[in-house]
């Protein structure tokens, strides 16, 4: 098993891709805390998990409050004794908002969740990750963090500041062998697409460059690269962005 022993926490561990990663990393000998907002979600999960004889405790929390994110991390080192790896995952969209519509309250939500909560549960982790002197960070950003039109103006922002994290915290901490990537998903069957009320001209304008979109991935084609970044066997990747979409940004 690729993560015998190893002690995870998965943030938005309810639904879609945080769900699949979670599922995995159990399968692969990890114990895993879920962490998510609706307690409900991850409460069924984790009993999934346990039927097939996994690890995994539940921990409701909002990632964009301080307090809340630091005693999440202290439960789970009560619980495990230690943490190697962190997946932030959680994060919102924003209905292809263009920036002459979107309201401060959406700018900062979207920034609160994707960004802040991403911030905070990397500087919380780090703390104990330098006192060890090792530890393993995955963010799931998106190609929306690489290009303009992927999404509307806040959740572009976000995930723009994600990978500027991830490139900052993997440089900085190399050397007390402490590991920061992203994945940059394209489109993925999830609720966060699915649960969207598209504004009309920010997804006309999206939508230009989807035709040659070569398809839709599952959450389980983000779950294997999650996989890949928080074992050994991407030792040497550090600071780096895995596109996943099928190659549709590669036109």
């Amino acid at each position: 098993m690729k993560l015998q022993d190893k002690v995870a926490i998965v943030t938005g561990a309810g639904s879609g891709i945080g769900r699949a990663i979670a599922t995995l990393f159990c399968a692969e000998g990890a114990k895993v805390l879920l962490v998510d907002l609706r307690n409900e979600n991850i409460e069924a999960l984790a009993g999934e998990i346990r039927e097939a004889e996994g690890t995994a405790l539940c921990y409701p929390a909002d990632i964009s409050r301080s307090d809340e994110v630091e005693n999440l991390v202290s439960f789970t080192l009560e619980q495990f004794g230690r943490v190697d790896i962190l997946v932030n995952n959680a994060g919102i969209m924003d209905d292809f908002t263009p920036a002459g519509d979107t309201s401060n309250e959406l700018w900062d939500r979207l920034i609160a969740v994707n960004l802040t909560g991403t911030f905070l549960m990397t500087r919380t982790a780090l703390g104990f990750f330098t006192a060890q002197r090792s530890g393993v960070i995955v963010n799931v950003a998106s190609i929306g963090g690489l290009f303009g039109g992927r999404a509307g103006a806040a959740y572009t922002a976000s995930k723009h500041g994600v990978i500027g994290l991830t490139k900052s915290v993997g440089y900085q901490y190399a050397g007390q062998n402490i590991r920061c990537n992203a994945i940059a998903p394209g489109g993925v069957a999830t609720s966060i697409l699915t649960d969207a009320h598209p504004h009309p001209f920010g997804f006309e304008r999206m939508s230009a460059g989807v035709t040659n979109a070569p398809g839709t991935g599952d959450p389980e084609d983000i779950a294997g690269i999650a996989l890949f970044l928080a074992s050994h066997e991407s030792r040497f990747v550090n600071g780096s962005v895995i596109t996943a979409d099928a190659g549709w940004t590669a036109y």
